[in-house]
């Protein structure tokens, strides 16, 4: 009986303060709402209501409140129990996407390797091929800048937005618009590329020794950019119905097309210019089946894409908006990249720098890839809800873990590159037309990037931050900085050899990382520097312990098995394997707790 008292009290409370309000309330049978009856006797109801749209509206939230009476009024353990179970549910679903999409891109990024590995028994790193590197670079930065992932970042929220509201019909004629108006818009920009390519390759100087290749290449390739701007529309539409795996996978069957058409038809070429053609159109192959290989998935959902250019749409305007930091952001790195090519080329050697420090750099990234990308991917949702309520303090410990857990994760990768650089090359990529001359180049590169290695992990942390907290345009001046620092750094270490300029981008990392600590800090405050700080120099100490035990064992192992490819395999393996013993039981003697934070990571995703 106490509990029917406390019901009935409470629903009185909630009649009282619906009065007060002027709103309708549930028990009185009287209401009245401007003017028109609520009829809550089933008895009342006349078999036809005319309601005005207010009314309508009004009702619905009505119905909602009552869903949440109804939700309060569970008995506690009951709610308790079904809250508990929906969110392990959701644990579970985000558990498996994480999973499935850390294995994907892990996947994606050795089969990348494996692409470039194929590449250069075929091409190598010197002669033509820089032609190929320079070519790429064009379509590369354009891509970055209005298509693929930038285009989807900004158009994952407008879409999903809609389709929260219920505008379903409006939200996929928006995701229309867009993709024709891309499909048009980056057409004309291939259309207009391809006439002015000549100008814009020469600004290379002559990469290769091969302008004309270089030319005709870079025109092959542009349709890449058109292709990868509706990948986004369709990408973005899956991503926000929860569909991640094929997306997740396309990359993986892009290196593999790519794989496949240059062990065919590389042998079938006659002159290393077809073969660099082959290589080419092999490319631009493969993009089409990562764009059209999560098309079938489209089918079932709320819409379908239509032949609509509905531009004056807000929501479309409002897409195009996000773009502009997100574009910034995203793209700035690959400038980057085109400006540590246009020194590699114009002020070194543009018959082996180019590709030399591209191949080191796909090295240098493959850790990359692999940890700091999943660790930010993780705990970035985390992030977000602890800004959204206002969690300082929680936000402040996650930015922390995340930056220990990146620094346990890359430093020893940072270092083993660095002291094991040249039988790491030696092993991927001689053989075939990369000759031994060519390995010692590649390695400075990989040793020079490797300096930077963790302070782009923390860069990535720190960027996802501000992306958490709204403050989209602080990391993107940043990175606008930095490209003018890079530039100037390139100027000045291009004299030191190729490894200068990976040397240049990796001081660019350290102080990209400094301004975006000191700006962090600025607007949270405190960042648990010191905590942070003890555990990077005790992880520093590990890797020190690594460094030397790899470099101990792999060197008299290499002199007494010699340079065939098992015995290479062998010596580097088990150096590899002793160092990372090695890292574990340093730090477990120094007492770091991010080895335990991780494996509490790991256990908690299986268990989930």
């Amino acid at each position: 009986m106490s509990t029917e008292r406390e019901r009935e009290q409470r629903r009185l409370e909630r009649d009282r303060r619906r009065r007060e309000q002027g709103r309708p309330t549930y028990f009185d049978k009287s209401t009245t709402f401007e003017g028109w009856p609520l009829l809550t006797d089933a008895a009342d109801q006349p078999t036809t209501i005319v309601r005005p749209d207010r009314l309508r509206e009004a009702e619905s939230a009505e119905r909602a409140e009552a869903a949440e009476v109804a939700r309060v009024e569970q008995p506690p353990f009951e709610r308790a129990a079904g809250e508990a179970s929906a969110a392990a549910v959701e644990h579970r679903r985000l558990a498996v996407s994480t999973a499935i999409f850390s294995l994907a891109t892990a996947l994606s990024r050795v089969l990348g390797l494996v692409r470039e590995i194929v590449a250069a028994f075929y091409f190598g790193a010197s002669g033509k091929i820089n032609a190929f590197t320079v070519a790429f670079q064009a379509p590369n930065l354009v891509r970055a800048l209005v298509a693929d992932a930038a285009l989807s970042s900004a158009f994952v929220p407008v879409f999903s937005e809609l389709l929260e509201k219920g505008e379903r019909k409006r939200a996929w004629r928006v995701a229309s618009s867009l993709f024709w108006l891309m499909l048009l818009g980056l057409s004309a920009l291939t259309a207009l590329f391809i006439l002015v390519a000549p100008w814009i390759i020469g600004l290379f100087g002559d990469p290769g020794h091969d302008k004309a290749l270089a030319v005709g290449l870079s025109r092959v390739l542009f349709p890449i950019v058109t292709l990868l701007g509706v990948s986004g529309i369709v990408v973005g539409i899956l991503n926000s119905y929860d569909h991640f795996t094929v997306p997740a996978l396309s990359p993986v069957f892009w290196n593999i097309a790519i794989i496949v058409g240059l062990v065919i038809g590389v042998p079938q070429a006659q002159t290393m210019s077809t073969k660099l053609y082959v290589y080419a159109v092999s490319i631009v192959v493969a993009t089409f089946i990562q764009v059209f290989l999560p098309m079938p998935w489209l089918r079932g959902r709320d819409g379908r894409l239509q032949l609509v250019l509905d531009w004056r749409d807000p929501a479309v305007k409002r897409v195009f908006a996000l773009m502009v930091p997100v574009t910034l952001g995203l793209g700035l790195i690959n400038v980057n990249a085109v400006i540590d090519t246009f020194f590699a080329s114009r002020l070194l050697d543009p018959n082996l720098a180019p590709t030399a420090i591209q191949k080191a750099f796909l090295v240098y990234m493959l850790p990359q890839g692999m940890f700091s990308v999943a660790i930010a991917t993780v705990l970035f949702p985390t992030l977000s809800r602890l800004a959204a309520r206002g969690d300082i303090d929680g936000f402040r410990a996650t930015v922390g873990t995340g930056l220990r857990q990146i620094a346990f994760l890359l430093a020893p990768a940072a270092v083993v590159s660095a002291v094991l650089a040249e039988p790491i090359i030696r092993l991927l990529f001689q053989r075939g037309a990369f000759t031994p001359a060519q390995t010692p180049v590649v390695a400075g590169a990989l040793a020079a990037f490797s300096a930077g290695l963790v302070f782009n992990g923390a860069m990535l942390m720190l960027n996802r931050a501000f992306f958490s907290l709204q403050s989209n345009w602080v990391p993107t001046a940043v990175a606008l900085a930095n490209l003018v620092l890079n530039a100037v750094l390139d100027l000045i270490l291009y004299r030191v050899g190729v490894w200068g300029i990976p040397l240049a981008t990796a001081i660019v990392n350290v102080a990209g990382t400094a301004a975006l600590l000191a700006l962090l800090r600025r607007r949270i405050g405190r960042i648990e520097g010191g905590k942070t700080a003890s555990a990077v120099l005790r992880i520093a100490i590990a890797s020190a312990v690594v460094a030397g035990v790899a470099y101990g064992f792999w060197r008299p192992l290499d002199h007494a098995l010699g340079r065939t490819f098992a015995a290479q395999v062998l010596s580097l393996g088990v150096a590899l394997a002793l160092g990372g013993l090695a890292y574990v039981g340093a730090c477990r003697i120094l007492r770091v707790r991010e080895l335990e934070t991780l494996l509490a990571l790991r256990r908690g995703v299986r268990s989930g």
